[in-house]
């Protein structure tokens, strides 16, 4: 939860919740929610998924975690990616959520100088609503993303295009269907493509990645490919034998002004 990861696009997880509520088919095999009930069950002692759940605030060690990352790279100049809720939806509408969320974006505003903060909602609709007061234009260090697990969800990526972000990401995981032909990438900046891994994985044709790839080519957008869909998590992360793991140029407000 605060340490290095096998997830292959950022350099360490941190969540300061755990728990969140399915909300569409990208949702029915959630491996976070499978961590809550195998792994994590000692000390959650609770069921913490559902709209009708409590959620489960991390403790003072794991909140710390990340100043001591920003303390160690502004040493050393490392550069470090935190994908920031890999186990909760920070955009969330639940009272656990909207209390802490201000305390995860003083967080983040503290060491956004030498941590890149990356995060991921399928509920783009409320990231304006939810974004801190000083995010005009927007903060630098932070990425803002959502998920599109097939056409059917391309409308995500509409409400991410009208948030100024550092860097907009679509991430196509779980790939359930092919997007290319029907999401606009106008303004969006990342396209990360994985197949679903576990127990019970859905299959994911690699076509639908060449066709997403061949989409992020004619509009300058980077693409990194994740993996393949199988029972272990980033195994088959070639694309016809290529290695693509592309990341964005992100945006500077000076840029901008």
């Amino acid at each position: 939860m605060g340490t290095t990861t096998g997830i292959s696009w950022t350099t360490r997880t941190w969540n300061g919740v755990i728990g969140c509520t399915k909300i569409s088919e990208g949702c029915s095999r959630c491996y976070a929610e499978r961590l809550a009930a195998t792994k994590f069950r000692h000390f959650l002692g609770r069921p913490v998924w559902g709209a009708g759940n409590p959620r489960h605030i991390t403790g003072d060690q794991l909140w710390k975690a990340p100043l001591k990352w920003a303390r160690d790279a502004r040493a050393t100049g490392e550069k470090v990616m935190v994908f920031g809720n890999s186990l909760y939806d920070l955009f969330e509408d639940h009272p656990t959520v909207n209390a802490v969320r201000p305390r995860i974006w003083d967080l983040v505003d503290r060491t956004r100088d030498v941590l890149t903060w990356q995060f991921l909602t399928k509920r783009p609709e409320r990231i304006a609503e939810c974004l801190p007061e000083s995010w005009s234009p927007f903060w630098e260090g932070v990425w803002l993303g959502t998920s599109v697990e097939s056409a059917d969800y391309v409308h995500r990526a509409d409400h991410l295009r009208a948030v100024d972000a550092a860097v907009r990401v679509v991430s196509v995981e779980p790939a359930l269907g092919c997007v290319a032909h029907a999401l606009n990438l106008e303004g969006i900046d990342w396209c990360i493509w994985g197949g679903e891994a576990g127990p019970g994985f859905r299959s994911a044709d690699h076509q639908w990645a060449r066709d997403l790839l061949a989409a992020c080519r004619a509009n300058g957008t980077a693409f990194f490919m994740k993996q393949s869909a199988g029972p272990v998590n980033g195994r088959g992360d070639r694309l016809d034998g290529v290695e693509i793991k592309e990341f964005p140029t992100p945006r500077t407000v000076a840029a901008t002004a």
